[in-house]
């Protein structure tokens, strides 16, 4: 396939996404049974960002020539991708990036994410039959070229290990933070809201702490907070809820409690689910210039960094932990 054909294919997928095809539908709903964090509105959230901002015809041709992508690649190389599934389509932007850059992709999908993924590609195997020999899932990645994995600390050793002879990236726990002044608007911190909440929080992109300057008022920030008032009535968040508000209970620790969300102080920027962390600052350029150097944060979101309510909406060029995905995948064929 050339590049052409393979982003046609791609326009055509965020076509079928946007649709509200029957199978496609059933699809996700099918997704939500597999995985009760995967509640349709999230799913909405993952993959109309995809439709929007990876599968535009404009955008591709863009991206593609950015990284000098050949019409026709003369040595396609195998590279396997280990797929994380903390939120719906986590993996896809790596798919797309092996996909468009004109390398065969070999998926092991996460056993939380399988439904989409795969059904994704089914549908590109219904429209052409040679993407059955670009992309294909497999148990186990033995003896491929490159290996693109994610996950967590943990398995990041064991990625390490069987990954680290070949060209690789792997890639590790990260979380958000947010850096806040108290001038922000209702507007901005119910922005501020999607950041934190959507996707339970569950996402590298989501934030999990939030940097204020002291004396500052939580008021507005808690009342931003209550944006998903429905989630206290969903038993897996509930869960987290009620567990982690008795811990605080129990330890006789200081917290602020929306009946949403909880907020306590930590400098720990990785937060559970249902709980917000806050740390004090003084000094805005040293706050931003130790973030700076912290290999577990991926967003900072606030004033001249990623925008309010942006963090869940990654463009192409957004990779995930500040790797260029497509320059290593370019560099593979020097």
């Amino acid at each position: 396939m050339i590049l052409q054909e393979r982003i046609e294919l791609l326009c055509r997928l965020g076509q079928y996404i946007n649709s509200n095809d029957a199978e496609w539908l059933a699809t996700k709903e099918r997704a939500y049974n597999q995985n009760q964090w995967f509640v349709p509105e999230f799913i909405e959230s993952a993959t109309q960002n995809i439709a929007q901002h990876f599968l535009q015809d404009q955008l591709l041709k863009d991206w593609a020539a950015k990284y000098e992508v050949a019409e026709a690649t003369i040595t396609p190389l195998q590279i396997g991708i280990v797929m994380a599934g903390n939120i719906p389509l986590v993996g896809f932007h790596d798919l797309l990036c092996v996909f468009i850059s004109g390398h065969y992709a070999v998926v092991k999908v996460s056993s939380k994410d399988e439904v989409l993924m795969k059904h994704l590609v089914k549908k590109m195997y219904e429209w052409d039959v040679r993407v059955q020999n670009w992309i294909s899932f497999a148990d186990r990645l033995n003896g491929l070229d490159a290996y693109i994995a994610t996950g967590s600390n943990n398995s990041s050793r064991y990625f390490d290990y069987y990954f680290g002879k070949y060209p690789h990236i792997i890639r590790r726990n990260r979380t958000s933070v947010a850096l806040l002044d108290g001038t922000e608007s209702p507007e901005t911190l119910s922005l501020l809201a999607d950041d934190v909440l959507q996707y339970f929080g569950l996402g590298c992109r989501n934030v999990t702490q939030v940097y204020v300057p002291n004396e500052y008022d939580f008021v507005p920030l808690l009342n931003a907070l209550k944006k998903y008032p429905a989630f206290i009535d969903y038993h897996k968040y509930k869960h987290n809820f009620d567990y982690h508000l008795a811990l605080l209970i129990m330890g006789g620790k200081y917290y602020m409690n929306n009946d949403t969300v909880i907020l306590t102080e930590n400098p720990s920027p990785f937060s559970p689910v249902s709980q917000l962390h806050y740390s004090f600052y003084t000094d805005r350029t040293q706050i931003l210039n130790e973030l700076k150097k912290d290999e577990s944060i991926q967003c900072v979101v606030g004033l001249g960094m990623v925008p309010f309510g942006a963090a869940q909406q990654p463009q192409l060029t957004d990779y995930a932990d500040g790797v260029d995905t497509m320059a290593f995948l370019k560099e593979l064929t020097k």
